[in-house]
């Protein structure tokens, strides 16, 4: 009889503990899997109707059933596909597409106009149709959209994103909006909405809005499908005269300008400005008038603002003692870096 190594035992003693200990857990892993993954035994035992399981459950998903945005609000239109269901009466369920002038032609009892309904209209005037048509008696009307025709909107002007917008059902003007991107810097305190009536007449309402203002504005304004966003870009002012940087300025403020908020964007006054008065030139009528300005006490508040209105020219004058003062000393100045350089 052969000796066993000591070390070939200990293997052949870690085997045997293996093997009994795998023994041991194979009745248990059926059961094991079967709680940890329900899904791959259902797989295995439904063998072909797996694939009608998975797509049930995946058509539950979020996502592939989702509502378009609006579609509780939705207004039927031409172009839209309709199934109808009648309680009770299952052979007059049919499709239904909503024509040019509006109207669906049910068999039996004609066109009925639906155009600009909602469903709960729709199927009410449907019923009321059969009703008194002498087709039913008590007639319950149900009716799905199948297919849908969303009209888009155009958003333009000082928006980030100019274009057009597909929308299905009214929204309010904040949404719209933001769907545009938001307005830019330079957008004013005026937006336009135009819509188009449905005997092809063209109307607009102009919104008072700014950057900042009252966001309960934007949600009480409604924008129907069709209808054109024009957000206007802000008006201009001019500031002129001694300043550091003269020229035209948007009133980028929420539409609204100061005369002490203007000169701060054009950089300041200058030195040779005149700190007491300056001079708002504002269009009226067909002509022009002009008005002072006490600068010196507005800026330390003995005065009450003044607002600037669009297409005002705002002009700081020069003052002549402080020109002459200011060119003197530039002379001066000047004559003696001269006499340095020319000494010997």
């Amino acid at each position: 009889m052969s000796k066993i190594n000591p070390k070939n035992a200990q293997n052949l003693i870690g085997l045997a503990g293996i093997a009994m200990l795998i023994c041991g857990l194979l009745p248990v892993l059926p059961a094991v899997a079967q709680q940890a993954s329900p899904a791959v035994t259902a797989q295995i035992d439904e063998g072909a109707g797996t694939s009608v399981r998975r797509a049930t459950l995946s058509s539950s998903g979020p996502g592939l059933l989702s509502v378009p945005e609006g579609f509780e609000k939705l207004k039927l239109s031409p172009g839209y596909l309709l199934e109808m269901n009648i309680y009770d009466v299952p052979e007059m369920s049919t499709e239904l597409r909503i024509d040019s002038h509006g109207f669906v032609t049910i068999p039996l009892i004609g066109g009925v106009h639906v155009d600009g309904y909602t469903l709960t209209e729709a199927q009410a005037a449907i019923a009321k149709e059969l009703m008194a048509k002498e087709i039913l008696k008590n007639a319950q009307v149900s009716l799905n959209v199948l297919q849908f025709a969303p009209k888009n909107i155009s958003v333009l002007g000082e928006v980030q994103s100019p274009g057009r917008i597909q929308l299905l059902a009214p929204e309010p003007l904040g949404d719209v909006l933001a769907l545009a991107g938001g307005e830019t810097i330079a957008a004013g305190n005026d937006v336009e909405i135009q819509h188009t009536g449905s005997n092809g007449e063209l109307s607009s309402r102009h919104v008072s809005y700014a950057q900042g203002g009252d966001s309960a504005t934007l949600r009480n304004v409604e924008v129907e499908p069709g209808d054109s966003v024009l957000v206007h870009r802000a008006g201009i002012i001019y500031v002129l005269g001694a300043v550091t940087r003269p020229g035209g300025y948007l009133m980028v403020n929420g539409g609204t300008l100061s005369v002490v908020q203007a000169i701060s964007l054009a950089g300041g006054t200058t030195l040779q400005a005149s700190a007491k008065w300056a001079v708002v030139v504002r269009r009226q009528g067909n002509g022009f008038v002009q008005f002072k300005v006490p600068l010196a006490k507005i800026e330390i508040g003995d005065a009450a603002p003044v607002e600037l209105q669009v297409n005002d020219a705002l002009y700081v004058p020069v003052s002549t003692w402080k020109a002459v003062l200011v060119n003197g000393s530039n002379v001066l100045s000047a004559a003696t870096s001269a006499a340095i350089y020319r000494a010997p």
